[in-house]
């Protein structure tokens, strides 16, 4: 089951798990009223994995391709990490599977504090269009990930701040109505 938490404020090498103490979990229910979704799958069969081919179907995730994120196997390597780790929002939902390895999603919470959620084989994640996020290896360096599209794959991250997108006043506008 995937680990969420509040993030400590500490400068320190991205990649360790920065809880703060005492610990602040973060349940899938806090996650699902930030429009994160989470799901676990078959990891070790997901070519003929029927619940993934279902989702896709369902979501109409037509376009995928996997990638390694690895020193020895991406291109850009240390450019990329550092791209990835820069907050950022994108106009379409950010869907990723781990295949294999692990790493962390971070996300901002409707109050702008930092939530680490922890990814890992058979993870699969959803955020949505307008979220503040970023993206990092933990300290196994080790990721391989399907990344998922609705159609034509659109790679641009629109770096903080990015508050006059329309995606963003829309999650905004998300937020504001799951509030309890």
């Amino acid at each position: 089951m995937v680990q969420a938490w509040y993030m400590d404020e500490s400068q320190e090498d991205q990649r360790a798990p920065h809880r703060q103490e005492p610990n602040r979990a973060v349940s899938l229910e806090q996650l699902r009223r930030l429009g994160v979704v989470y799901r676990r799958l078959d990891a070790d069969n997901y070519e003929t994995d029927p619940c993934l081919k279902e989702i896709r179907r369902a979501e109409n995730y037509s376009w995928m391709d996997i990638v390694t994120i690895h020193k020895d196997k991406l291109p850009n390597y240390e450019e990329k990490i550092k791209t990835f780790y820069e907050e950022h929002l994108h106009l379409d939902d950010e869907i990723r599977y781990i295949l294999d390895g692990s790493g962390y999603f971070d996300v901002r919470d409707k109050d702008d504090k930092w939530i680490r959620i922890s990814m890992e084989k058979g993870d699969m994640i959803t955020l949505p269009a307008g979220i503040y996020h970023r993206f990092t290896l933990d300290e196994n360096n080790y990721v391989k990930a399907m990344r998922l599209f609705v159609g034509e794959p659109v790679w641009t991250a629109y770096n903080r701040p990015a508050d006059d997108f329309p995606a963003r006043k829309q999650y905004m506008k998300f937020l504001a109505d799951e509030a309890y």
